[in-house]
This record gives C-alpha cells, structure tokens and sequence, in this order.
C-alpha cells in the first residue's frame, strides 16, 4: 500500500472538517448524523473516522482550530482585529461557533475538556493583555480575565448577530470596546 504524502493527509482533513463545519452548522451537533457528514463532506464514514475516531472528536477538533484562529488574530491583529474576523465570518464558522457554545452549556464532559485546550495561544493572549496594561493601552484596574471575558461577550453578540443574519457595523462596537478598556484618568 503506497503511502500517502502529508500534503494528502492535512488535504483529507481540511476536506473532512469543510463538510462538518457545514453538516454541524446547519444541523447542530445531535442532528449532524453520520449521513449527513458522509453527505457534506463527500467521504465515506470510514474515511471521516480514520481520521477522527468519534464525531465528539471531529467537532472538538473543529472547536479548537477555530478557536485558536480567533487567539491567533488577537496576539497577531489585537482586539479590534479578532472583533472585525468575527463579523466578517461565513455563516457555517459562526453557526459552529454558536452550537460549540451550546455544547460548553449542556455537555458537562465537554465542558471539563474545554478547560485544557489550547493552553500555549491562552498563554499568549494573556501576554498580549499584559503588554497593553504595561503600555498603558488599556485598564489595570481589571483583571485579564476580566478583560477577556468582557471581549469574549462582545465577539458573542457579534456573532450572535452575524448569524441571524443581521448587519453588524463592527467599526462603533470597536469604539466602545475601545473606550470601555481605555486607562482611567
């Protein structure tokens, strides 16, 4: 059996998590059964569970990369750069998104393994967090954690919005997510 070059292997995963993003989206978590994601995706379940063992797995792993995307803007493009990606989203990423939320409020074994995920990007955009407060960019009079979770519930409600789609106009809620963290004088 000839083997299969890496350029293949990452294809076949994007090709699989393409197809779930959408069956996941549309369907929800419950309703995107192995049908459906042999449907999206173009691939037997064999072939989509070769790579992925179960579909908690496909979908945790689908969490988890657009997660970290999302980590990833912020050290890279800062708040108003992560806050702008989540309004530009597609509406298969934002409907993943919402169902990855609903599954952190009603699965409690998910929930206990969010806790562990991408510990080296957390670690980064607490870094990030810590530069502006050092700066003086942004409020020392909060936590980071406090920080984070007030911007975590503004990216939220954008993609709430976003989703339903309505037209978010990102430019004002970045204003006052601006003026909310601004150093008090």
């Amino acid at each position: 059996m000839p083997k299969r070059s890496e350029e293949h292997l990452e294809a076949r995963r994007r090709q699989i998590l393409d197809g779930a993003r959408a069956a996941f989206s549309r369907y929800g978590y419950e309703g995107a059964t192995v049908a459906k994601l042999e449907e999206e995706t173009g691939l037997s379940r064999g072939a989509i569970f070769n790579y992925y063992p179960s579909k908690l797995e496909l979908f945790y792993a689908l969490s988890t990369s657009d997660e970290a995307r999302v980590l990833r803007v912020l050290v890279d493009r800062g708040i108003d750069g992560a806050l702008r990606e989540i309004a530009a989203e597609n509406p298969d990423w934002l409907g993943v998104y919402l169902e990855h939320t609903r599954r952190l409020r009603t699965d409690e074994e998910f929930r206990k393994r969010w806790k562990t995920r991408n510990p080296e990007l957390e670690a980064q955009a607490d870094e990030y967090l810590a530069r502006l407060q050092a700066e003086g960019t942004i409020r020392s009079d909060l936590t980071r954690p406090q920080i984070g979770g007030f911007v975590g519930l503004i990216a939220d409600g954008i993609a709430l919005q976003t989703s339903a789609g309505f037209p978010v106009d990102v430019e004002p809620i970045i204003t006052l997510v601006r003026d909310a963290l601004a150093p008090r004088k």
